[in-house]
């Protein structure tokens, strides 16, 4: 939850941030660096970033050794190689993007994904949900290395509103390592690492109990 006096507000054309500091009000738009958006972030929630139900779920998945046996139709979302996206707008769903998080962390800010990922100073996160007509279906958490934002894949840190899939799978370089599947109580989810002209990032997803997996 964030503390009295921050609050999260949108105006037309741009989103926009609040927060009170000792009775002084912050406000920073989108436009503005991405490292000054996350620092502003921290500096009203006292925290990495702001936090969401949803994403404390993805964040608590534990996945499985050995691929679990999955009957249709688990095994069609989450061994899904296609665009999530794509997949959710082939059910007739107009799919937007809600932005939690996004902006560099360090390596301690990790979970287990840091053993997946190469030995770096900084990450850059991106925390999202993804809606299908308006409601929640899906949680998405990507984390990809500094050394992996070069090139074209620059375009990883100026997606906003923008389905991170509709840029992935656009790229005649992208590949997938493996997917992992997790549970967190009563929901699935998964972890793949993907490249990107050789270069990695760590994508997870928890779909929420209002999407067509369940």
């Amino acid at each position: 939850m964030h503390p009295p006096g921050c609050t999260f507000f949108c105006t037309r054309g741009s989103l926009l941030h609040g927060c009170c500091v000792n009775d002084r009000i912050l406000t920073f738009a989108r436009h503005q660096p991405p490292i000054l958006r996350y620092n502003a972030f921290t500096l009203c929630t006292g925290e990495s970033g702001m936090s969401h139900p949803a994403l404390t779920r993805l964040r608590a998945l534990r996945y499985f050794a050995v691929m679990p046996s999955l009957p249709p139709p688990l095994s069609d979302w989450l061994l899904l190689e296609d665009s999530m996206t794509q997949r959710f707008e082939q059910q007739g769903k107009q799919v937007t993007v809600t932005l939690v998080n996004e902006g560099y962390i360090g390596r301690d800010a990790l979970t287990d994904e840091a053993a997946l990922l190469p030995d770096e100073p900084r990450y850059w996160l991106r925390e999202i949900i993804l809606n299908a007509d308006g409601e929640p279906w899906l949680a998405g958490r990507t984390v990809a290395p500094e050394s992996t934002l070069c090139g074209p894949e620059l375009a990883l840190q100026q997606l906003g509103q923008t389905p991170l899939g509709r840029y992935l799978f656009t790229s005649s370089t992208l590949t997938r390592d493996f997917i992992e599947i997790g549970r967190d109580a009563a929901l699935w989810g998964r972890r793949s690492r993907l490249r990107l002209s050789g270069k990695p990032l760590l994508l997870t997803e928890l779909f929420l109990p209002a999407s067509p997996l369940y």
